[in-house]
């Protein structure tokens, strides 16, 4: 009786694949005669993955499975990135998961073993294609059983309408075996030191090739945002000649080989990152986050399929001897434009970054009374305007705006402290027995600091030695003309010409231009009719020539003219409640300004924002985890993205970093498992910050290595009416059949070669996003994540990641 069920049961296995074709020499498929998809978004009708298209030829279809990716928090849309940002494409023996897609968040990675690069595809990148003879061999014994498709999406505002994403590649394939075998080379630096503020810094590889040769036909460039340019040549008898050259900030697709060149036994391989440490405060190294650094320059290639070597690498530092000759095009910046520019990537290139509070910081805590300003030097260090043991309250000034406490005495207290903005420990303190009640603090070119004071109705320039050099204003003494404040708020400083410009303040409402030795030149108002309602912080925009000013008491940022004083835009949202208290820049991806809102009437949370100057879009919301904002004061934002907010009222400064955030895939209908298996990956950050992040989704298809097939992840059920049928043959028919058909799959079948070209499927939808925890740094190429660290710092999700090398109301 056991073998009777076991025949059966064997029998009906055969019957129910044997029934999808057994006409067909690829007899696990169906013939479809359905067209493919051509909206990446309709995923009405049941997808068939693979579409025969002749007798040994077939294409295979890696989709998601119609998904919608739920954020974890609000998210906006970020400059006109479409849904689908980027998709690389995997292969190897073992995936880390055999679900039809997955979270990379949650699940580690890819794949379990090596994970080999095949393709990759970028938005606004050219479509890479194979050469008519050449294909990636996969299956049978290559260590390539399943393809793992990730996919990095941008922003998920455009999945609020809850349609789906179908997003994916059209697998061109074939049984028949190809004459020339696809193949990676990975060039990539292990050991490259970026200093801080350095502006140039090189990473050289070379390598000598001694394989059989090789066909370049395809290259691909991956740094972080550091990297300005990376090249790579062929050198041979001395003479360099390009396999390609690009901005690395570019979509990382691959792209066309400058030239058809051979590549021998013999000749030496060459590749150089180049790299800026500007906008860095301490050392950059390679490794697996955001704040790190990568090299990588791949070269796809073909060879005979007789000597074909699939992938190889190189991973030697080059000499500087060689380098000596290298040509001078490989250290000049390839200019990218805007829209392609991260930062940890906001990144324009569709990463969407959340500015995170940094818990720990500062390591030990500051004593500080109220905080009115901040601002930051030249050397990227923060510094802090506070009042010491003086407050402003109901009872600091009369009617007329004259202060009323000056028997207390100037503040005992150093009011200006010089912060290190990765520590937070102290560097210098300055400012005892100066200033009353600090309010505005800016620095010039020079590093003179610019403060004001609202109790003095004064400007002060203070030079080397901390005592004044420019003295603007009537000491205690409020008004309204020429040489007279009012309780003036800030300053800002124009690094060309050095004119200076006040906010006057909370008495009056006025904008005022002094020349750098103090000389009034100017003065203006608000830009529409209604005048200004205590201007009350200020930002000179450098790229744009521009001074903005938020308008406190209006709820509305306004800018100028720095030359004229002519009114150009105004940014104004409901998002701000009402108030806006404080405003920075940062001169990146057309022009991002940051400001923080003021407690109002309304029931609108205090936050910080993220505002796209151009389109006056708020990109970004953020408030601390640790506590809440009460008083948001004053705002600053370094150049490499990191934000510092001082309160006044609980008397703290809380920096915020980016972290890239990430998001969860649910599928809106189940489908049939299939040969294709996706998964989602959130890409933060890195750094989280993250800091260039996308989201990012897989898609896994299994190939057995004898059967040129998908596998299918689940099984179909057998009807009552086939398992009546089949109890009626003999066990020995379903032997002979089982063994028969078995003998002929196995002939059909072995390693099965993916030909022609690896197409685009038809995908995208629209807009932009990315995290990266939990991803485990793999030691071998290809792998886009990486290993959260100890202090959960965000990945960019990048192919390869090698192990660092040790480091020893009022107010």
């Amino acid at each position: 009786m056991g073998l009777l069920v076991a025949g059966v049961l064997l029998l009906a296995l055969i019957c129910q694949s044997h029934s999808h074709g057994v006409r067909s020499p690829l007899s696990r498929f169906k013939r479809y005669q359905e067209t493919a998809w051509s909206d990446p978004n309709d995923c009405s009708r049941q997808r068939q993955p693979v579409i025969q298209t002749s007798s040994h030829n077939l294409s295979l279809d890696i989709r998601m499975p119609g998904v919608i990716p739920a954020a974890v928090m609000d998210f906006v849309p970020h400059a006109s990135m479409d849904t689908a940002h980027h998709m690389l494409l995997y292969g190897c023996r073992t995936p880390v998961s055999t679900k039809g897609y997955w979270d990379c968040g949650g699940e580690q990675g890819t794949c379990a073993d090596e994970a080999k690069i095949m393709y990759a595809w970028a938005r606004n990148a050219p479509p890479t294609k194979l050469p008519r003879d050449v294909g990636f061999k996969v299956g049978g014994d290559t260590g390539i059983t399943h393809f793992v498709l990730q996919i990095h999406y941008g922003d998920v505002h455009a999945f609020r309408d809850h349609h789906r994403d179908c997003s994916g590649l059209t697998l061109r394939m074939t049984s028949i075996p190809q004459p020339f075998i696809a193949g990676m080379y990975l060039m990539m630096s292990v050991d490259t030191v970026i200093p801080p503020g350095k502006r140039v810094t090189n990473a050289d590889i070379a390598c000598s090739y001694s394989s059989y040769p090789m066909h370049p036909f395809a290259f691909r460039t991956h740094t972080h945002r550091l990297g300005q340019v990376v090249s790579g040549y062929r050198v041979r008898n001395g003479k360099w000649t390009l396999i390609g050259r690009q901005s690395p900030q570019l979509p990382q697709a691959f792209y066309t080989a400058s030239n058809f060149v051979t590549v021998e036994n013999g000749d030496m391989l060459a590749a150089r990152c180049v790299f800026t440490g500007e906008g860095r405060t301490t050392k950059t190294r390679i490794g697996g986050t955001s704040q790190d650094e990568m090299c990588n320059f791949y070269i796809m290639y073909y060879m005979d399929s007789k000597h074909a070597v699939p992938y190889m690498d190189c991973m030697e530092h080059g000499s500087s001897r060689l380098f000596k000759d290298m040509p001078e095009e490989a250290n000049v910046p390839v200019p990218v434009p805007p829209e392609f520019t991260m930062t940890g990537m906001r990144h324009g290139a569709g990463a969407t970054v959340h500015l995170g509070e940094v818990a720990d910081w500062p390591e030990v805590p500051l004593q500080l009374g109220q905080v009115s300003g901040l601002a930051l030097d030249s050397d990227g260090n923060l510094i802090i305007f506070h009042r010491g043991d003086h407050r402003w309250g109901l009872n600091s000034f009369d009617i007329q705006g004259r202060y009323q406490q000056r028997s207390f005495g100037p503040i005992q207290q150093s009011t200006i402290l010089v912060v290190d903005p990765n520590k937070g420990s102290v560097l210098k303190a300055s400012g005892r027995n100066m200033f009353y009640l600090p309010h505005g603090i800016s620095t010039d070119k020079d590093d003179n600091y610019w403060v004001t004071d609202v109790a003095l109705h004064q400007v002060f320039k203070l030079g080397n030695k901390d005592r004044p050099v420019v003295v603007l204003g009537e000491a205690f003494e409020p008004g309204n003309d020429r040489n007279h404040f009012c309780k003036p708020t800030d300053v800002a400083v124009d690094p060309v010409t050095g004119n200076v410009f006040v906010s006057d303040g909370y008495c009056n409402s006025r904008i005022i231009v002094f020349s750098p030795e103090g000389k009034f030149i100017t003065e203006w108002g608000a830009g529409i009719r209604i005048p200004f309602s205590v201007p009350h912080s200020l930002v000179f925009l450098p790229d744009k020539r521009e001074l903005c000013v938020a308008d406190r008491e209006n709820g509305r940022i306004q800018c100028f003219l720095a030359e004229s004083g002519d009114f150009t835009k105004e940014i104004k949202k409901d998002e701000f409640g009402g108030k806006v208290f404080a405003v920075s820049y940062a001169p990146v991806h057309g022009g991002l300004m940051y400001a923080v809102n003021g407690r109002s009437g309304l029931s609108v949370p205090l936050q910080g924002f993220v505002v796209n100057y151009s389109t006056k879009e708020i990109l970004d919301t953020f408030s601390p985890e640790s506590q809440e904002f009460r008083m948001p004061h004053d705002i600053v934002v370094s150049r490499d993205g990191t934000v510092f907010v001082g309160d006044a009222d609980t008397n703290s400064v809380i920096k915020f970093t980016e972290t890239f955030v990430q998001a969860h895939l649910k599928p809106l209908i189940k489908f049939p498992a299939q040969g294709a298996v996706a998964t989602a990956q959130k890409t933060p950050g890195p750094a989280q910050k993250s800091p260039d992040h996308h989201e990012q989704q897989q898609v896994q298809t299994g190939e057995k290595p004898k059967e040129k097939s998908v596998v299918r992840q689940t099984g179909q059920g057998v009807s009552p009416a086939i398992i009546t049928t089949l109890l009626l043959i003999p066990l020995v028919v379903v032997l002979v059949v089982g063994v028969f058909i078995r003998w002929r799959k196995s002939r059909m079948y072995g390693g099965m070669g993916s030909a022609g070209s690896l197409n685009l499927g038809n995908f995208f939808a629209t807009h932009k996003g990315y995290t990266r925890q939990g991803f485990d740094r793999l030691s071998t190429e290809g792998s886009d994540q990486e290993k959260d660290d100890e202090d959960a710092t965000d990945s960019e999700n990048e192919e390869y990641s090698a192990p660092p090398p040790p480091v020893s109301s009022t107010s």
